[in-house]
């Protein structure tokens, strides 16, 4: 569809993404990838504002690797991270890098800004023909049945359009949600961040992190501050006050003040410059629905959550690539590129039942750890101060089971959530035995398609929805439509079974001999067709 303003003339849109974060960025690249025509827009004039995430997860380089992506993104990264834990007078030393993770090509935390995430996913889409539409806000936006209506203002005025989607990536203050009438059910927290990037004397600049606990909550310094050395982030009890604009940055913090915190926890590093300082205010908060019609919400437009885990940046990506193919797929099938019998509603509504179940969980998670980290409480205020140090040389001990610290990665990093109970997850007849569920993630392993054995999530490294045959499978059925559908037979699997992946990594269907009628099923439900390609 095309709109007009004045004398500007605007190309035609399936998706209008506002904000261009992580989680728009992200948003824009899978849906383009999977056949939609986005635009992205961001009312900030620039690029740059000082990062407040600083971790990218295993499965989010997972998700983000069809997308050719990762190897720009682990450049940036610092993948063997190096820790320093003090505990009191104690000092503890561990390294995140080589987990025992062998079900996943990043076994390891990455540590990295996330200005640089937004670096590398901007110029992706640049390369793609999309550029990022900055100094160009949302007014309204609206559902109007068949479509959504926007009102945008920039430089050149204002603009209203019609389009089949968009998508709020705008943040805890959506603009988006506000328009859908979109409840939040959420409540502040009495800590807050306090952040900074300094330059320490005492401490040598490319040295490991280090975390300190106190009475008072955590303190951590990162050698990832983007105009100083160091990136300081501390959890203190909250100033309060009213019209607090929660994850935003907000005054700064004196200097002395900040030197007061480290000293409090034991450092010795003395403040040289402060280049920048804010506090955060914090809350945690689930948006009542993800949809509302043609008007989606994803990352922190849909829910907030305390820093404990490193959780924000990782979960909106991850909303952008599951929500991504769907809008991808729900505009070829308005082009009428779907399957017959797609009905692009249940694809749409399994966006919000899939992931606001996850971030749910994900909630209770980080509350937990929140606690622990930051409440002033008399409980966890004398574990950080008193229990913690005198359990220090523990620690290594705890520290060299990998597989317990390979666990915990597992769950922090989200690599064990699952769409089970999603529509979209589908067992054929008869099932297929000792294979990852529908719903579950696609672990990745060595496998052979007729040649030497490669690892399963390269060979799946590309768009679309992918068909894994056991040895002695039946070939899919062959329709003549144009799909985005790979097919790859694992000549080391023996049976007759077949797994479909989704776009997202997800099993989507299995079954342990040919169900025809069921793979045809469960492909017209996400909107493709068969049509084999590649290594069939």
């Amino acid at each position: 569809m095309v709109a007009h303003s004045g004398r500007h003339l605007t190309a035609a849109v399936d998706v209008l993404v506002v904000g261009a974060g992580p989680t728009g960025l992200g948003l824009a690249l899978q849906a383009h990838a999977h056949g939609a025509r986005v635009r992205v827009v961001e009312r900030r004039p620039e690029p740059f504002r000082p990062s407040r995430a600083l971790i990218l997860h295993p499965r989010t380089l997972e998700v983000l690797r069809p997308l050719g992506v990762t190897d720009a993104l682990l450049e940036r990264a610092d993948t063997a991270p190096g820790v320093r834990l003090r505990l009191g007078s104690r000092v503890v030393e561990t390294g995140l890098a080589d987990l025992a993770l062998p079900d996943t090509a990043f076994p390891h935390l990455s540590l990295m800004r996330q200005t640089d995430v937004e670096t590398v996913l901007t110029r992706a889409l640049a390369d793609r023909g999309v550029t990022v539409e900055r100094g160009t806000e949302l007014l309204t936006a609206r559902d109007d049945g068949g479509g959504a209506r926007a009102v945008l203002r920039s430089g050149h005025g204002v603009e209203r359009i019609r389009c089949p989607f968009a998508v709020g990536c705008d943040g805890p203050a959506s603009t988006v949600r506000a328009c859908a009438g979109i409840g939040w059910h959420g409540r502040p927290y009495t800590e807050e961040v306090v952040l900074a990037d300094l330059d320490l004397g005492g401490t040598s600049a490319g040295a490991d992190a280090q975390v300190f606990a106190g009475s008072r909550g955590l303190l951590f310094l990162f050698p990832l501050g983007e105009q100083a050395a160091w990136r300081l982030l501390a959890t203190r009890a909250s100033a309060g006050g009213s019209g607090r604009d929660f994850g935003q940055p907000g005054p700064p913090v004196p200097e002395a003040e900040l030197q007061r915190l480290l000293h409090e926890v034991g450092s010795c590093a003395r403040i040289e410059r402060v280049a920048w300082s804010a506090r955060v205010p914090l809350q945690c908060g689930l948006a009542r629905r993800f949809r509302r019609g043609r008007l989606f919400l994803a990352g922190d437009a849909a829910h907030a959550y305390s820093p404990a885990t490193g959780q924000g940046m990782n979960a909106g990506i991850q909303d952008a690539v599951n929500l991504g193919w769907k809008l991808g797929f729900a505009a070829s099938g308005r082009d009428g590129g779907a399957a017959d019998g797609f009905d692009a509603e249940v694809l749409l509504d399994s966006y919000e039942a899939e992931r606001r179940a996850a971030a749910h969980g994900r909630m209770l998670l980080t509350h937990a750890a929140f606690w622990a980290e930051a409440s002033t409480g008399r409980l966890p205020s004398w574990l950080r101060a008193v229990a913690a140090p005198r359990a220090a040389p523990a620690v290594p001990v705890l520290l060299g089971r990998r597989r317990l610290v390979a666990e915990a990665v597992r769950t922090v990093s989200q690599l064990r959530v699952n769409y089970r109970h999603s529509p979209l997850s589908v067992e054929g007849t008869p099932p297929l035995r000792g294979a990852p569920r529908p719903g579950d993630r696609l672990p990745d392993r060595a496998v052979s398609v007729g040649g030497p054995a490669e690892r399963l999530h390269g060979l799946l490294a590309r768009p679309g929805v992918h068909l894994l045959l056991q040895r002695d499978a039946a070939p899919p059925p062959d329709t003549p439509a144009a799909s985005p559908v790979t097919v790859l037979r694992l000549t080391n699997s023996p049976g007759r079974g077949l797994v479909a992946v989704r776009p997202d990594g997800h099993v989507g269907f299995r079954c342990g001999a040919a169900d025809p009628a069921g793979l045809t099923g469960w492909l017209s439900l996400v909107g493709a067709a068969v049509s084999p390609s590649a290594r069939a």
